[in-house]
């Protein structure tokens, strides 16, 4: 007779229903809910105390390599996109327009837009900011003098999804987008590669995320750019997704915009542009990458509160007493450093069981938790647990011991979680070298579970972009990235497992959120 199965505080596990796993711990988490306007979310406050701690830590990355932020308007005219037709051509299907500007009370007593209000020129709300932004940089810069310019703006966008999920993709979401002008070709591809660096960085330093590095294939390219960066991760499930994205915009659209300057040599030139963007899908991917079966887990670098304390209070007459002592642990710990500042905390005061109080903490993924109780205020004592740990593991310990060694714990379990991902990755990350091992390791296995499959596949392909579009009709797979990064870039010359043709190197495959 076999065990029964432990119980765990999310419903489906994240073996039985990944997808339908992750909507759950977005909820459980509360982290967001889906909004009464379709495909756009509400971020609640746990949800955008991540968020804000990515934003944070980015900002001082942008800032540290010499940008700066601004903002540009939510609404584009539409003879700006027009301008640049494989930019149009690429979000055309995704944008929302507004092509009046007041409402009224029509015959049967409902709104509707008033047809005398009719714009003369519909309005784009933003997909992505290039064609506004260069706009106004075409009368930013006049001289040489004036590049580079190194702009950054964190603003929300919209695009028209029609199939959405939490975080990974909603119509409207939050990101930061860079954009560039350089006096040359050289200094703008530069520039993209300085920030597809900062990225990986991030991810991988902050998010405890690994991610392959690379460009994308020609199909995949961000639309109008010459070249696109992008960092890769991979989720729980093997499947990839996009963490932050670079592109090298050569001159069309300086062309596009007429972003022109007085060369050293006195002739007019169009400048060289860049942009570059990472949004909310981070916090996705951070669930995705980290999480387990009782709910989240968060890197302490960017959890919104590092260490969470318990008050035990079992009797009235405890109250006033646990809580001016853990008030008092709480601004001992915030005296305390990790990664150079100051250790987060909070006290959990609200007048509810402590295993309701337990569980909603591990749900939300807090790194360690302490509980202080009249007992342990009697023995100088403090439970500790952390959430890279089974929930029933935890251990009492002096407070001062406790106090002082939380940065130690903070630092193993960013480094532990970074090295967990980084071992799933690598275990699901093979070197394929036949059509039909390929095929094989992306078609699913079991019927009732569609989602699962092999991981991501280094392989060759000649660059035919017949065959890539024949590999996405058959599998849903895609080239996720040429790797650029020197730990995986391989340029060995082969044969392209599907055509038989020279191939230049191999290029990394997989199925993509």
């Amino acid at each position: 007779m076999s065990a029964p199965a432990q119980k765990t505080a999310i419903s489906p596990t994240r073996a039985e229903d990944f997808p339908e796993w992750y909507q759950q711990v977005v909820r459980a988490a509360d982290l967001a809910e889906n909004s009464d306007v379709r495909g756009c979310m509400v971020i609640k406050p746990w949800g955008f105390g991540m968020w804000e701690n990515i934003q944070r830590h980015l900002d001082r990355m942008f800032k540290d390599t010499g940008h700066r932020n601004a903002y540009f308007p939510l609404l584009i005219p539409l003879g700006y996109f027009e301008k640049e037709a494989a930019h149009v051509e690429g979000f055309a299907k995704e944008c929302a327009v507004v092509t009046h500007h007041r409402l009224e009370i029509g015959p049967d007593g409902k709104m509707r837009p008033a047809p005398s209000a009719e714009l003369t020129e519909p309005l784009v709300i933003r997909p992505t900011s290039e064609t506004i932004i260069g706009a106004s940089f075409s009368r930013w810069v006049q001289s040489y003098r004036d590049l580079p310019v190194l702009i950054n703006q964190w603003c929300n966008v919209l695009r028209w999804e029609m199939r959405t999920r939490l975080f990974l993709r909603t119509a409207e979401f939050l990101w930061q987008e860079g954009h560039t002008v350089h006096e040359t070709s050289e200094e703008a591809v530069a520039e993209a590669n300085q920030m597809l660096r900062v990225y990986q960085i991030f991810s991988e330093e902050f998010l405890a995320i690994p991610v392959y590095a690379g460009e994308k294939s020609e199909s995949e390219r961000f639309p109008g750019a010459v070249s696109t960066l992008t960092v890769e991760a991979m989720m729980q499930d093997r499947k990839a997704v996009q963490a932050g994205t670079s592109h090298f915009l050569g001159q069309n659209f300086a062309k596009a915009s007429n972003i022109r300057y007085l060369s050293r040599e006195g002739t007019q030139e169009y400048g060289w542009t860049t942009s570059w963007g990472a949004s909310t899908r981070l916090v996705g991917t951070v669930i995705m990458t980290h999480g387990d079966d009782d709910g989240v887990i968060l890197p302490p670098r960017i959890a919104p509160s590092q260490v969470v304390i318990l008050p035990v209070i079992q009797k009235a007459e405890h109250r006033s007493t646990v809580l001016e002592a853990a008030d008092d642990l709480a601004a001992e710990i915030r005296n305390q450093r990790y990664a150079k500042e100051p250790v987060t905390v909070e006290v959990d005061k609200r007048d509810v069981g402590g295993g309701v109080k337990n569980w909603d903490w591990i749900k939300r993924g807090v790194p360690i938790r302490l509980e202080l109780g009249p007992r342990d205020l009697e023995k100088g004592t403090v439970a500790i647990a952390r959430r890279d740990r089974p929930f029933k593991e935890k251990a009492f310990r002096p407070v001062e011991e406790v106090v002082k060694g939380i940065p130690g714990i903070l630092s193993e379990i960013q480094a532990g979680l970074y090295q967990r991902a980084k071992e799933l990755r690598d275990q699901y990350t093979v070197r394929i070298d036949s059509k039909a091992d390929f095929y094989d390791l992306f078609t699913p296995k079991n019927a009732e579970r569609p989602e699962i499959h092999g991981g991501f596949a280094f392989a060759h392909w000649s660059g035919d972009p017949a065959v890539e579009a024949q590999i996405k009709d058959d599998l849903k797979v895609t080239i996720r990235c040429i790797p650029t990064d020197p730990a995986f870039k391989d340029e060995t010359p082969g044969k392209c497992i599907f055509t038989g043709a020279p191939s230049p190197r191999r290029v990394l495959f997989g199925k993509a959120y």
